[in-house]
């Protein structure tokens, strides 16, 4: 069995996997908003195949699909020859699917939503090595207030191209793209404390999946956002 990367740079290509969009969305999104280039998957198959393309250093994936199907991935990407470090997400799983998870070489499994400066902090002091003797369930308390910090002035800095992406879908019709950086968006402004700019960007991202290019939310989101 391969093990994770121990030394060289730091970590910067990861592959976030999971059925809900939205939940890959909130994931990346943070993930991204720290320099992280990122792969999104929805089922094992397209998992297995861009880990296989990426090498990624990080894989992150929700549990919450068919029984066993989360630490079965674990298991097949580290036989494919994966080297990333992995962690898993969960809303419900049961104690057994998380201790499966971290059989199968999980640092951690983490609670749904994804707090941001739990996931970072937890990166930031364990994805350099193996994970720490009985880990698995990290607590909020041990978030670090200044990387918070931190996280809202990269967010202030992210926002105006964010906006311009979003602006951009909805003006040249690409209702996928729109729906993509409105998702983004959505998560990382849910998770760093700014829900009127996450519930108009939800609204969009619905519109967009169903076709509809919302002009008029696009433009309420840049009041909102204070544009």
């Amino acid at each position: 069995m391969s093990t994770p990367r121990t030394d060289g740079p730091p970590a910067r290509i990861a592959l976030v996997v999971g059925a809900d969009a939205a939940d890959r969305a909130l994931v990346a999104g943070l993930l991204r908003l720290t320099g992280w280039d990122v792969r999104e998957a929805a089922g094992t198959r397209d998992a297995l195949r861009l880990a296989r393309r990426s090498d990624p250093d990080l894989v992150v994936t929700d549990l919450d699909g068919p029984a066993g199907e989360g630490p079965a991935l674990l298991r097949r990407l580290r036989l494919v020859g994966c080297r990333a470090h992995l962690l898993a997400v969960t809303a419900d799983a049961d104690a057994q699917d998380r201790a499966a998870a971290l059989e199968a070489g999980a640092l951690a499994c983490l609670p749904k939503p994804v707090h941001a400066g739990l996931l970072l902090g937890l990166l930031g002091r364990r994805a350099s090595g193996p994970p720490a003797s009985g880990a698995g369930d990290p607590s909020t308390e041990d978030v670090d207030a200044e990387l918070m910090d931190r996280l809202q002035q990269l967010y202030a800095t992210a926002l105006p191209g964010r906006l311009t992406a979003i602006s951009d879908g909805a003006r040249t019709g690409d209702a996928a793209a729109l729906a993509r950086a409105s998702a983004t968006l959505a998560g990382t402004s849910a998770q760093l404390g700014h829900p009127e700019v996450a519930a108009v960007c939800r609204a969009i991202a619905q519109d967009a999946r169903r076709g509809v290019l919302a002009h008029e939310l696009v433009v309420e989101l840049r009041t909102v956002a204070g544009a």
